[in-house]
């Protein structure tokens, strides 16, 4: 995992028509998206069956729900705290910002590690530093094979989606979450830093992923 120096990031809503400034604390955030040989190395089993995906593509067709099992699964394995826990009646997933445990970024966090200090819409040109619908051939490509961001983490645009934790518009989209940084599929204009996208917590399809997040030990996530 790569270290993230703490920092600040303006988000922005468009359907509301606002924008917010959020501190962040350091944390560690995954060099490249969980692959599918992770996967297979902590469940035991493998992703959905791909012909065109080897061992060190990006995993896909992960729902956010199965992301934060992921999580907890690989956490327990390291022998670390799980960040998650789920009500049995209610379904509700809640974090411990204490745990030292594998996690989903938030929207904040992976929004100022993408940019990495740059001020762009992306912090290279877009051949250089992602796969998306005009060079992917049409599938995900294995992790870091385009130029990282200035901070060494590869495939923050391009070749996958990747899950936050966070709710995308409790008012409007209830449990809907937020996926960041456009997929294989997705046109150059979708692979931008600010790009937001969200769905059903349940929903899985072959361009979306996830990439880990850990908080730093004594030094609480906002």
């Amino acid at each position: 995992m790569t270290p993230v120096p703490g920092g600040a990031v303006e988000l922005r809503d468009d359907r509301r028509d606002t924008r917010w400034r959020t501190e962040l604390a350091p944390f560690l955030l995954g060099t490249y998206p969980v692959t599918r040989d992770l996967h297979r190395a902590v469940t035991g089993t493998g992703p959905t069956p791909d012909p065109a995906a080897g061992g060190a593509a990006p995993l896909t067709n992960i729902s956010w729900l199965e992301a934060i099992e992921l999580c907890d699964l690989l956490s327990a394995r390291a022998g670390l705290g799980q960040a998650y826990s789920r009500d049995a009646r209610t379904g509700e997933v809640a974090w411990d910002r204490t745990s030292d445990g594998y996690r989903l970024p938030t929207e904040a966090e992976w929004q100022y590690a993408c940019k990495a200090g740059t001020s762009g819409y992306r912090y290279g040109e877009i051949d250089d530093i992602a796969w998306y619908a005009d060079n992917s051939d049409g599938r995900p490509h294995d992790v870091g094979g385009k130029k990282p961001n200035p901070w060494g983490l590869h495939d923050m645009l391009g070749n996958v989606w990747e899950w936050c934790w966070d709710l995308y518009d409790e008012e409007v989209y209830g449990s809907y979450r937020i996926f960041r940084g456009g997929g294989w599929a997705e046109s150059a204009r979708g692979c931008g830093a600010s790009v937001r996208r969200r769905s059903h917590p349940t929903f899985a399809i072959d361009d979306l992923g996830l990439r880990l997040a850990r908080t730093v030990q004594g030094v609480r996530t906002a």
